[in-house]
């Protein structure tokens, strides 16, 4: 049985791996001169293999498209299932605090040398600099033109990962496949006109932003920026809100919260009672709710508060506006920037034209499909890796039945 698969990433690599541990011949055809690039710089340069939701109903959660069709991939391939099979190659994970995992190496090469070796141990072969410009279905087998030569599989995974045009996908949509048109998931917010980006490199703990005009919101901790707003509370609703912000061309308003757990009149209540305890200290350089000192302070000026002004002495209108500034502050968002190198797109090939339990096209047989190739993506976290790894998993075990 010859399998071919399109893409030497991490999908690529685990489906071409698992349809050669079942005995079949595997070419992996790449159209760069690299292999695993995207595996190399993840989570800055140490890999961010997988996350440590090992129930996977919570798993699924952190998926904005593909949530029911991974619900039934991963019974077959799970996090516990990944961990086991790198720590099986000598590859030991440690989760850290915000539950993302990381090979105990810090290093991505650990993960890529574990690929590599088993690739080479399977037999696995790889053709590098191989675009693939055509693939046609012949009497149950698949012909793949590339620029220079031609193949013919009895199998085939279409592993490329995500485009950022729909163009990129011509190759399977020339093959009867719908393709929900490829946009931006995971990025930042750019804030050109905010005066708050001078205060880059601050970040809060816990924040609630909302998106203006939706039902979209998160909490998490939220990072200022020199182009706006970023941190995982901001990538979740770049994520989860990737459809709707590209409809309004990356324009709207951002509501912040700087405390999640605030509401609007216990705030009230402690500011007053803050000024009742302590009338005579200065607003500016005593920061309450452990907002960082400088951010208190623009907060403060915001508000027409000046430096010397006590709190016995605070008018209303300028105690109001405090308020708003630490329950709603709002910021005029005009664009966005990718996060780190963690290109992501959403779209991609139309799920309900693939078998969740094989990753088969139901248009094609011996046509599988893995990783972000698929209308699947991820927020940041390890999440992106973890389909690719299951969805690779089951694509190249079945590619053999």
């Amino acid at each position: 049985m010859r399998v071919g698969v399109i893409g030497a990433g991490a999908a690529g690599y685990f489906a071409g791996i698992h349809a050669a541990l079942k005995g079949a011949e595997v070419i992996i055809l790449e159209k760069t001169s690299k292999t695993l690039s995207k595996v190399k710089i993840s989570g800055g340069g140490r890999c961010n293999v997988t996350h440590a939701a090992y129930e996977n109903s919570n798993l699924v959660k952190n998926y904005p498209r593909g949530e029911k069709f991974l619900k039934k991939v991963f019974r077959h391939f799970s996090v516990q299932d990944t961990i086991n099979w790198f720590e099986s190659r000598g590859v030991y994970l440690k989760v850290e605090a915000d539950g993302r995992m990381f090979p105990v190496t810090d290093s991505s090469q650990s993960i890529i040398d574990a690929l590599q070796q088993q690739a080479l141990k399977s037999h696995v072969q790889m053709l590098m600099n191989q675009g693939v410009e055509k693939i046609e279905a012949l009497d149950g087998k698949f012909k793949v033109t590339t620029k220079d030569k031609t193949f013919i599989f009895d199998r085939l995974i279409i592993s490329t990962g995500g485009f950022p045009k729909a163009e990129g996908f011509g190759f399977i949509k020339n093959m009867g496949h719908t393709i929900v048109p490829p946009i931006p998931s995971l990025f930042t917010f750019n804030t050109p006109q905010e005066p708050l980006r001078e205060l880059m490199g601050i970040s809060v703990p816990d924040a609630f932003v909302r998106l203006e005009g939706s039902k979209l919101a998160y909490a998490g901790p939220v990072l200022i920026t020199h182009w706006g707003l970023s941190g995982p509370a901001v990538l979740k609703l770049s994520a989860f809100g990737a459809k709707w912000l590209f409809e309004k061309n990356y324009q709207t308003n951002v509501h912040i919260r700087w405390n999640k757990n605030w509401t609007e009149e216990q705030l009230v209540r402690d500011l007053h009672i803050f000024k009742n305890q302590h009338p005579k200290k200065k607003i500016v350089s005593n920061p309450l709710f452990s907002l960082p000192a400088r951010l208190w302070a623009y907060f403060c000026e915001k508000s027409e508060i000046t430096e010397e002004l006590l709190w016995q002495n605070l008018p209303k209108k300028q105690f109001h506006k405090l308020v708003q500034n630490l329950f709603c502050y709002i910021v005029s968002v005009k664009g966005k920037t990718t996060f780190k190198e963690e290109f992501v797109t959403a779209g991609g090939v139309d799920l309900s034209e693939v078998n969740p339990e094989t990753m088969e096209s139901k248009l094609h047989k011996g046509l599988f499909f893995a990783g972000e190739v698929l209308d699947i993506d991820g927020i940041t976290g390890g999440f992106n890796f973890q389909a690719a790894w299951s969805t690779g998993y089951l694509a190249g075990i079945n590619a053999i039945l």
